[in-house]
């Protein structure tokens, strides 16, 4: 085999061990998920379910989201490289309790360090700022989706998508930090919520574009974006609501309900007595 011979088989052998390793890599070819109201998700790989479309942010399927498919526009790869989660990103801390056609994700916290869980910072926040947290729930997921790593077109950041102004106002300095954000956000909705005398209606519409608008327009601005935010939240809320007040009846009804397995001697007796009242009755001049 003369030299040049030589030279091609090595060439191909590398190329060949080449494509081996590229092979043996696991898959990092992440996309976009693009949102009607201008937010992207990323993700590893999808699930199509229907009017629900799963996307998983992690290769193990430990972490997941469900997003209405019709809220998604379309897809695209993601060129950028991909950004290590820190301990308090998103994939460290489980998704809170949320409607069930929305769903949500089991992390493995434990891999993460010592981040509070989603439902514990919401809680605390709202706690702190007297919010119901299902209110507080309803606006991280119209805003972000529960993905704490979200940026919005115009900027907004983080789970309740702080602008960078408004997040130094609130004195937050990560807006990544998942129990800063929510915190941040919290306050500046009840900040909003006592403006406006405790209209909630106008209280988020200020929180998506602002107080200067609601002001101008008296009101929700004629703005689609807005009023379908608005109405999503507070027919997402509104559910929440319903379900509770449902399931407390229901308790309530089981609770009052008497017992529908009598003991055998109550059962004897009233098979006892039943004969001595057909008599009486056939005796009755009546």
């Amino acid at each position: 085999m003369d030299r040049a011979a030589r030279i091609a088989v090595k060439a191909a052998a590398l190329l060949c061990a080449v494509a081996v390793a590229l092979l043996a890599r696991p898959a990092t070819a992440a996309e976009l998920a693009i949102l009607r109201n201008g937010f992207t998700i990323r993700h590893e790989h999808r699930l199509l379910m229907g009017a629900t479309t799963r996307l998983y942010l992690a290769a193990d399927d430990s972490n997941f989201t469900d997003v209405p498919t019709a809220e998604i526009t379309g897809y695209e790869k993601d060129l950028s490289l991909p950004v290590p989660a820190p301990a308090n990103s998103r994939a460290s801390i489980p998704a809170p309790s949320a409607p069930a056609k929305f769903g949500s994700a089991k992390s493995e916290s434990a891999k993460f360090g010592p981040a509070p869980a989603l439902d514990q910072v919401v809680n605390t926040a709202s706690a702190t700022y007297h919010l119901d947290p299902d209110l507080v729930n309803s606006v991280i997921h119209a805003e972000s989706g529960f993905n704490s790593r979200a940026v919005s077109p115009k900027g907004a950041r983080g789970l309740m998508q702080l602008m960078p102004g408004t997040a130094n106002q609130l004195g937050v300095n990560d807006v990544f930090d998942p129990q800063a954000n929510v915190t941040g956000g919290s306050r500046y909705l009840r900040e909003l919520l006592e403006r406006y005398d405790f209209d909630l209606v106008k209280a988020l519409a200020a929180y998506n574009a602002g107080p200067d608008r609601v002001e101008q327009y008296r009101g929700v601005p004629p703005f689609r974006e807005t009023r379908t935010y608005v109405a999503r939240i507070v027919h997402e809320y509104n559910i929440k609501k319903t379900a509770q007040e449902k399931a407390a009846k229901q308790r309530a009804a089981s609770t009052r309900a008497p017992s529908k397995a009598p003991n055998k001697d109550a059962s004897r007796a009233q098979r006892a007595a039943k004969p001595a009242a057909t008599t009486v009755a056939a005796e009755s001049p009546r």
